[in-house]
């Protein structure tokens, strides 16, 4: 398969970076209202506060216990805390290289495994209690699609089990499709479907047909287009409808656009310092290695402050994404002791797959094509490792031919 496509199974471990419902509205820290304390929850959660967020969503459910939505809130930030844990949180984890599914999958903390399941079941069965009660209802439609989508991504992303999560995805996607025939204004029900559209779209033809005659359709124009709707849509899904953006813009090339949303989200989460990890990031990717060094610059400044958790391995991408930069600014000296700290340290193995390149790359650039090649042989072992389709092609291309900066 060929490099950036998805299989249809794979689908819902793409959807889990960017699937959350979450209230974009101004905040009241002091309010008792349980819309506002799961708000206030969702802040918390983006701004990377995530044990107070599980705190304030708890509060609400106690507040509301008839109300889907605060079930789903509250497993939708135990689900964002599980992630964050395993360091599989960023654009580089679903752009479709180190995003695919190994196999051999992690189990997540028993505790919060267990408060997940328990929430997001509790969530589904009252959103199809409303249903039944009022079938022609846009809002109940939306809640079941919401929390049966968060169950099928959680089974696909946590569990590592797409193809069992396809059942509740097809029924998430039919929920929100059902929305949009009630009321075609809430273009917040658009971001499901067009994020299912764009999955499919990309599939290879056999695949496409297949997504087709479960129940999906596709047009990754029309995808983008529903998507964009949402994310200008004042509602609970904008921040979740921007976030999916990046990652397609990314995945389209479409870097300045990327950027344009990111700022927004350094405006909206300014608690966030990933977001300033994606920018630059975003930046590298565009080619832009000076745009990149200023916005580590930054990070790093507010990474080095923050004393809160971090995620599993965040330092070490941190100091490869500085590695990779100063290498693309011919600035080898500067990038070594951060490459090889990542090599030393606590670092996923795609990490340390991509820090060995840029390694190989520091020693064609001195003219070392011995040393070169051992290093792209530690890279490609890493990153098959990791399924880096990528990272495992690049390092073969490159010990053929040395690395020459453009």
């Amino acid at each position: 398969m060929m490099p950036g496509r998805l299989r249809l199974a794979e689908v819902l471990a793409v959807l889990c970076a960017i699937w959350v419902a979450s209230p974009g509205v101004p905040l009241n820290a002091g309010a008792e209202d349980p819309a506002e304390m799961r708000a206030r929850g969702f802040d918390l959660a983006y701004n990377l506060d995530h044990e107070a967020a599980v705190e304030a969503m708890s509060r609400a459910a106690r507040e509301a216990p008839g109300d889907p939505a605060s079930y789903r809130s509250l497993a939708a930030v135990i689900w964002l805390r599980i992630l964050f844990v395993r360091g599989a949180i960023t654009v580089d984890d679903y752009l479709g290289g180190v995003s695919r599914p190994s196999g051999k999958v992690d189990k997540p903390p028993a505790e919060l495994h267990e408060q997940f399941k328990e929430n997001a079941a509790r969530a589904v069965q009252l959103a199809e209690a409303m249903v039944e009660r009022m079938p022609n209802d846009p809002g109940a439609h939306y809640e079941l699609g919401a929390s049966v989508g968060l169950q099928a991504s959680y089974i696909g992303s946590i569990e590592g089990e797409p193809l069992k999560a396809l059942r509740d995805a097809r029924r998430a996607y039919q929920a929100h499709e059902k929305v949009l025939a009630l009321d075609p204004t809430r273009k917040d029900a658009g971001l499901i479907p067009g994020l299912y559209r764009y999955v499919v779209a990309i599939l290879p033809a056999p695949l496409r047909v297949m997504a087709y005659l479960v129940g999906f359709d596709g047009g990754r124009d029309e995808a983008i287009r529903m998507i964009e709707q949402a994310a200008a849509y004042e509602s609970e899904a904008q921040p979740e409808a921007r976030l999916a953006l990046v990652l397609l813009y990314n995945r389209e090339r479409r870097y300045d656009a990327a950027q344009r949303v990111l700022e927004e989200l350094k405006r909206v989460y300014p608690r966030n310092r990933l977001v300033w990890l994606e920018v630059a990031s975003t930046a590298l990717r565009a080619d832009r290695p000076a745009a990149a060094e200023r916005a580590l610059g930054d990070g790093f400044a507010i990474f080095e402050r923050d004393n809160r958790a971090r995620m599993l391995g965040e330092e070490a991408l941190w100091r490869y994404k500085r590695g990779a930069t100063r290498v693309a600014l011919r600035r080898p000296r500067e990038a070594r002791p951060d490459l090889e700290a990542v090599i030393a340290g606590e670092a996923r193995p795609w990490v340390k797959g991509r820090a060995y390149l840029e390694l190989g790359k520091i020693a064609d650039l001195a003219g070392d094509r011995q040393r070169a090649r051992t290093e792209y042989d530690h890279a490609r072992r890493l990153c098959s490792q990791a399924r880096d389709r990528r990272c495992t092609d690049l390092a073969d291309q490159l010990k053929k031919t040395s690395y020459r900066p453009s």
